[in-house]
């Protein structure tokens, strides 16, 4: 296909033509076979530099008005899309032509950015500024019901992130542990941590 797109910001090995960019959106919906937003998409291609961000929109904004997508449910105040049969017949005919680590490196992004919406939807953090540091408030959710409520103290902003960011990463984790302790299920607590411990030694290899 002939490069016709902006490649600013596109890293080698990435897309540089219009009909491969609507090729992948219309892959990831049809993979994903979930409704997302055109954020998620967008940032699902962008986290790997696989396009560049204006041509990602316009092949989203085309794809819209030509039929191929549509819209759907609005999700956490974000209106949402999903396939036309004639998206799914583009998706099934044409993903061949994509490279397969564009398209493994757009799905795993898109199925992640899913989850962490999810979990953050399902799971509640609130950091509260007080006069001599931070509260982050955290609460587990289990549906209808409350199954953890804590708030913990950050002497500064950076660190009330930090306590944020790892408590939506592992909330099911923080409630394993914290149970664990409390009935002194030191099996369980274990279990927990190697959890946490485990991602963490994949994240850096």
């Amino acid at each position: 296909m002939a490069f016709d797109t902006f490649d600013a910001g596109v890293a080698p090995g990435g897309l540089r033509s219009k009909n491969e960019i609507k090729i992948l959106i219309c892959y990831l919906f049809a993979s994903v076979n979930d409704k997302m937003s055109q954020s998620l998409v967008v940032e699902a291609i962008r986290a790997d530099e696989l396009a560049n961000f204006f041509e990602i929109v316009v092949a989203f904004e085309e794809l819209l008005h030509d039929g191929n997508l549509r819209a759907s449910d609005i999700v956490d105040n974000e209106q949402t899309y999903e396939l036309t049969d004639n998206g799914r017949v583009i998706a099934r005919q044409l993903e061949t032509t994509l490279a397969h680590t564009v398209k493994q490196k757009s799905y795993n992004c898109a199925l992640r950015l899913l989850g962490e919406r999810k979990t953050a939807r399902e799971n509640f953090v609130d950091i509260q500024k007080t006069d001599n540091g931070f509260l982050v408030n955290c609460r587990v959710s289990g549906g209808d019901v409350t199954l953890l409520d804590f708030t913990l103290y950050a002497p500064s902003f950076e660190q009330a992130e930090v306590l944020k960011r790892n408590f939506l990463s592992y909330p099911q984790t923080v409630y394993k542990t914290m149970l664990g302790l409390m009935t002194k299920d030191i099996e369980n607590v274990g279990e927990a941590l190697e959890e946490v411990y485990g991602v963490a030694s994949k994240n850096q290899i």
